[in-house]
């Protein structure tokens, strides 16, 4: 298979083989790839086997392997309808409906934002917390399910509540649970964060929405354009969810209970100052896949100070906002 859009057939053929050489799975991964990249997309020739995959019912492997495949007219139809969405920049999960997120393949919504890889971040840190030991969790702003989800089938004596201000997510995330077992120790509700919810809990984790709005245009199209907007906007520094996590959180942990919450790039100063203006001790932060500071970690304020944590020093690059993971 060409890495451009392919050629024409040469010599004779009438009009029977030139209709087949057009249907030819390796032909249409060619010129689907060249749309993609037109279009701006970062990874056209996997995106597009991803896309073939899904039409054909293939695996990526399986498609890699297929490029003599002469499909159907109608396969040919459903490919170019899945190409034309993912030139629009609709996300391949999206158009396919699930990601893959921690060792789960997870249904998505409108609803929902969809999970980046940097998020398994926070699951690792609150796995630590739970370490040896059950516990009751508390997410708020759960979306897909993906973070408490995550938590309950690594921490089998664990029980968990999800909170989520859109009734479409919570149906989302109500369905993953499902599809993995975890209905029983898994409770998903509509809710205006945790003005709600009665503690304790041993852990709460968040993943709010952190980007200023002013950013939210700049963001790459497959975020800005199709995650909804109040899983991404933070207000006007990107910190109001936080601000309502360090009024609301303090009073529903329980006396060793842990909050770890996702920021974006360079928040982790801001993050730290509010949690501990709302009565909280942030004590640890961890790195993300890139080496971005991530998530924080903070607990009830004890009798004695804790160690001071370490925040890096190294400024954003100018112009360069926090970014959604």
């Amino acid at each position: 298979m060409s890495d451009g859009d392919g050629g024409g057939e040469q010599g004779g053929g009438g009009p029977a083989e030139a209709e087949e050489s057009a249907l030819v799975l390796g032909r249409l991964l060619d010129r689907g790839a060249w749309r993609l990249k037109v279009a701006g997309v970062e990874k056209p020739r996997r995106d597009a086997r991803l896309l073939a995959g899904h039409v054909l019912g293939l695996s990526p492997g399986a498609v890699l392997l297929a490029d003599d495949r002469v499909v159907t007219p109608e396969e040919a139809q459903a490919l170019e309808a899945v190409i034309a969405r993912r030139e629009t920049r609709e996300p391949v999960s999206r158009i396919l409906g699930h990601r893959g997120f921690w060792r789960f393949d997870l249904a998505l919504g409108a609803d929902t934002l969809d999970p980046r890889p940097d998020t398994e971040t926070l699951v690792e840190a609150g796995l630590a917390v739970l370490e040896g030991c059950g516990g009751r969790i508390l997410d708020l702003g759960t979306g897909s399910g993906c973070i408490l989800l995550a938590l309950l089938a690594d921490r089998p004596g664990a029980i968990g509540l999800g909170i989520d201000i859109a009734p479409g997510a919570v149906r989302v995330a109500l369905r993953n649970a499902r599809a993995l077992g975890l209905e029983r120790r898994a409770l998903f509700a509509v809710g205006d964060w945790a003005a709600a919810v009665a503690g304790p809990f041993d852990l709460i984790v968040s993943n709010p929405p952190y980007i200023p709005s002013a950013d939210i245009a700049a963001l790459e199209p497959e975020v800005a354009r199709f995650d909804p907007s109040r899983a991404l906007d933070g207000g006007a520094d990107g910190l109001d969810p936080y601000r309502i996590l360090a009024a609301q959180v303090p009073a529903l942990l329980a006396p060793a209970g842990v909050l770890a919450v996702e920021f974006g790039q360079g928040q982790a100063r801001d993050v730290a100052g509010l949690l501990e203006v709302g009565g909280l001790c942030p004590y640890e932060i961890k790195k993300d896949l890139s080496g971005e500071e991530r998530c924080l970690l903070a607990r009830r304020r004890a009798a004695g100070p804790l160690p001071p944590i370490h925040i890096d020093a190294k400024p954003s690059a100018p112009g360069n906002g926090p970014t959604k993971a």
